[in-house]
């Protein structure tokens, strides 16, 4: 399945409804672009000056922040172009978000129209001390708008919920985020990451391998696919002496490929136990396809979800490494400690810092910039969220003016409602008065 394509059966399945239908998410997409050194390439965005305005120029969404902590080129521009009273793009000043102009901002995908606090629901109630932590990682890579900002929101770390709530409303202006259309609802899904038992040396059980990335590995060409790199010894040769560590299960090392970040239980020759991350390194430049939906397509599951895909695997462990093969992507990590501080840590996301559970999102970058505080609403059967989150993260299926994925943290449970978190959505960016 092509991120982003839905599929019908027995109900509507997005790409991004369970880890199973959606291609590697968050840092690994970032990440590939770093280590193919790849330049971005500015969006012209067609547009018409608003009224009374002189002609402006638009700055592009802030460029890619990559999980090794370099700093991305400096953004390119585009210059609008239109008659004079006519709707245009949001007026984006020098630090890359919109001026305190009123009236409504439309962009390349969304447009943003300014409310009043009062309009955002849950505001009052939700406990603010719970995303100052996320806060706090925006300042490590802010925005550049957000950069006067951050002494305070470092002294505001140690105040009270409403001292906070109210430093919001004097310094920030909400904007309710549509479609170019004016839809104004969206789609929140959910990623998490995995956590997985390994050891170092093949043996008891533990015979998948995770590998780092082979010596020469091409930066753009496709390489071998997963189902050569798992059968071909001429290609497994080329492998020999990068492997990581070894998992027991297939589908869980899936699983670890498609959320592109994980935690290993790492067991070592000398007995001796230790918690590390295998980060995003780089792909094989395959095309991703959804085991879900190779499922769906044969029939053989009414519920592309991961309890549905992990029954079907236990009740059909002979047709497993067929599924998985049909999947031709495959994910190259690095490991990296996970001791400390680090050890209550999320992932780096797409802005260059940690993520936190239950208070990072991955957005479209053409929507919202990384970096801004985003005020989120959500009404389903699986959760209600009315709550203050971060835009610290993309993933190539996050396409649209209101769509989220929602990080839900490290584990089972995280993973549990990562799989199954498919509602609707209301975003609200939260940007500085100019």
């Amino acid at each position: 399945m092509e991120p982003g394509d839905s599929v019908s059966s027995a109900g509507s399945w997005s790409a991004c409804s369970s880890p199973f239908l959606r291609p590697e998410n968050m840092v690994h997409q970032i990440n590939s672009r770093k280590s193919t050194s790849a330049s971005r390439a500015s969006r012209k965005i067609s547009s018409m000056s608003l009224s009374l305005l002189r002609q402006i120029i638009v700055v592009a969404i802030v460029g890619v922040l990559t999980a090794c902590g370099t700093r991305p080129p400096a953004p390119p521009v585009a210059e609008p172009s239109g008659e004079a009273g006519t709707l245009g793009p949001p007026r984006l000043g020098p630090l890359g978000g919109p001026l305190a102009v009123p009236g409504t901002l439309a962009g390349y995908r969304s447009r943003w129209v300014p409310v009043d606090w009062n309009d955002l629901p849950g505001w009052q109630q939700d406990a603010m001390h719970e995303a100052w932590q996320a806060w706090l990682r925006n300042c490590e890579r802010p925005a550049p708008a957000f950069v006067p900002l951050c002494p305070e929101v470092r002294r505001l770390a140690i105040a009270g919920e409403e001292e906070q709530r109210a430093w919001m409303q004097q310094r920030l202006q909400p904007y309710r985020i549509e479609a170019q259309d004016g839809n104004l609802n969206g789609l929140l899904t959910s990623y998490f990451e995995p956590v997985l038992e390994g050891a170092r040396v093949r043996g008891n059980g533990f015979e998948v391998p995770i590998y780092a990335p082979p010596p020469g590995l091409p930066a753009k060409q496709p390489w071998y696919t997963r189902q050569q790199i798992e059968s071909d010894s001429q290609v497994q040769a080329q492998l020999a002496g990068r492997v990581i560590a070894w998992v027991r299960d297939p589908v869980q090392a899936m699983v670890l490929h498609i959320q592109g970040t994980g935690r290993l239980r790492l067991h070592e020759p000398d007995g001796s136990t230790r918690l590390v991350r295998l980060a995003y390194a780089a792909t094989n430049n395959q095309p991703y396809q959804s085991v879900g939906r190779w499922l769906l397509d044969r029939g053989l599951v009414r519920d592309a979800t991961w309890p549905g895909i992990s029954a079907w695997a236990q009740s059909n462990p002979g047709r497993v490494q067929e599924m998985l093969w049909g999947n031709p992507r495959y994910v190259f990590f690095r490991e990296e400690p996970l001791d400390g501080v680090a050890a209550d840590e999320g992932p780096r996301g797409a802005q260059g810092v940690p993520l936190t559970p239950g208070r990072s999102i991955a957005v479209d970058r053409t929507s919202i910039p990384y970096g801004t505080p985003v005020w989120l609403v959500s009404e389903g059967p699986v959760v209600r969220l009315d709550r203050l989150v971060m835009a610290q993260d993309t993933g190539s299926a996050i396409v649209g003016a209101v769509r989220a994925d929602y990080f839900a943290g490290s584990g089972d449970a995280a993973g549990a409602l990562a799989g199954r978190l498919k509602q609707g959505l209301r975003l609200w960016a939260l940007w500085p008065r100019q």
